[in-house]
């Protein structure tokens, strides 16, 4: 399994607003840049966003180690979502879980490799 560092982050002017998301993938020397973004959108979902299409970019089962600062990710794929399915992507006070469709998409992303989630503080 090959192996990959990965960084990301996801902003946003306004909560909702315009909105963008990136990430770096490194492997064996070799960097690569991804980008993109929505014109409404939320700082959450672009974290997510970026988490996903950097994870979705690997076109092979890797062992990655994906730095982010957003705790929203990390305790999300980390503490969060297991309960969240199992009781059906709802959360503990019977609400709807926010941000589902791209929950969805991060698990699927995440489930062909072996993820190593690390947080580090933003702006530092």
């Amino acid at each position: 399994m090959s192996e990959v560092e990965i960084y990301t982050d996801g902003a946003c002017q306004g909560n909702p607003g315009p909105g963008g998301w990136g990430a770096l993938l490194r492997a064996k020397g070799a960097e690569k840049e991804l980008w993109g973004g929505e014109a409404q959108t939320t700082n959450n979902r672009m974290e997510l966003t970026a988490a996903i299409r950097a994870l979705d970019a690997l076109k092979r089962p890797s062992q990655v180690r994906l730095h982010t600062d957003s705790l929203y990710l990390m305790k999300g794929i980390t503490e969060w979502i297991g309960a969240w399915k199992r009781r059906g992507w709802l959360t503990a006070d019977k609400k709807p879980v926010k941000n589902a469709d791209l929950w969805r998409e991060l698990d699927r992303a995440a489930a062909r490799h072996s993820i190593e989630w690390h947080w580090i503080r933003g702006h530092a």
